[in-house]
């Protein structure tokens, strides 16, 4: 019998965005492996965030894809970021949390990548005059994050209703990013 690789991390972050405590026999558990099994494809709790940080990289980057970000008005395109990042937002939400206890100031490529392609937008969208001037591309986006961070956390417990996600996290945005014009 073959391990599916991609099956253990779905199962794996599927557990974790809900009990990122859980030990490497829960998540064994949860693959429906042995921990050996699972201690044989990803040495330690490491080497499974490792190939879970990998996921979230890949399923990000689908999403900024998906979304077209230099294509329409900047509220449009961030509806469909957002829309678009809903389905891993949990683990997205995990991996920020986990990568800064694991990393220790070291800067991964992948999320440097992300970084550069979401602060693009924001940018671009004040070159348009759509976002607000005085708040730096490098903090909407972090802003971005962590508006999914807590939307996934929301929905996980039940606070707020899961299609809403979406709705929330842009309305809240845009309140504080988009440019008023003053008259």
């Amino acid at each position: 019998m073959t391990l599916d690789r991609e099956q253990v991390l779905r199962s794996a972050a599927a557990l974790l965005t809900r009990k990122s405590t859980a030990t490497m026999d829960e998540v064994a558990r949860a693959a429906g492996i042995g921990r050996a099994t699972l201690h044989r494809h990803f040495a330690g709790r490491g080497a499974l965030v490792g190939a879970l940080e990998d996921l979230g990289i890949r399923e990000f980057e689908a999403a900024l894809d998906s979304a077209a970000l230099d294509e329409g008005p900047a509220d449009e395109a961030l509806r469909r970021l957002v829309e678009a990042v809903e389905p891993s937002a949990g683990l997205l939400s995990f991996l920020v949390c986990e990568s800064q206890l694991f990393e220790g100031g070291e800067v991964n490529e992948g999320w440097d990548r992300l970084d550069t392609r979401v602060s693009a937008f924001f940018r671009r969208g004040q070159e348009r005059g759509e976002f607000r001037i005085d708040l730096t591309p490098a903090w909407l986006t972090e802003a971005l994050y962590g508006l999914i961070g807590s939307g996934a956390w929301s929905v996980q417990a039940g606070r707020v209703a899961a299609r809403d996600f979406s709705y929330m996290v842009v309305e809240l945005l845009l309140g504080g990013a988009r440019r008023s014009v003053e008259k």
